[in-house]
């Protein structure tokens, strides 16, 4: 998948990614998540959503959805954002 730039998207160089999931996370859980930066909003299921948005590289990102795994936290979505 390539950029309108034509970069194409590399595992070793950090790009912007958006993941959500269900339910809000306590503030506490911002030390937790490194660089992300974490919103709490209202999914279209009028359901309560957090919403990640952050740059990360590969590793950085398989390393996180792990994390996120390990707890129970089903992911709604992982979105690249190419257009950031």
């Amino acid at each position: 998948m390539a950029k309108e730039s034509g970069q194409k998207l590399t595992l070793d160089r950090p790009e912007p990614y958006q993941i959500r999931v269900p339910g809000y996370l306590d503030e506490d859980w911002s030390d937790w998540i490194g660089c992300m930066t974490m919103v709490m909003e209202i999914g279209p299921d009028a359901s309560p959503e957090t919403v990640l948005t952050g740059t990360l590289d590969q590793a950085a990102l398989q390393g996180l959805l792990r994390r996120l795994y390990a707890l129970g936290l089903p992911l709604i979505s992982v979105k690249w954002m190419s257009e950031v």
